[in-house]
């Protein structure tokens, strides 16, 4: 990924979710970025946002990604 690529969300998950997806694209040969609060992380709660794992992929390949994980 270049560093000047803007990325964007293309889903929101749980940390162990947001793995297997990460899997998934990267398998397709997307490259991901998971962005997360790291108290989540560290304590395994999913509480008003906090543990909420943000999959982000580079904007061009953002409508292949939704299409490989059904996300519309």
């Amino acid at each position: 990924m270049a560093a000047d690529e803007q990325l964007v969300t293309v889903h929101i998950a749980t940390q162990m979710e947001a793995q297997i997806i990460k899997g998934r694209l990267e398998s397709e040969g997307i490259p991901v970025l998971l962005n997360y609060e790291s108290a989540g992380l560290i304590y395994g709660i999913t509480v008003d946002g906090l543990g909420e794992v943000k999959v982000m992929v580079p904007r061009c390949l953002a409508e292949e990604a939704r299409e490989i994980l059904g996300v519309v």
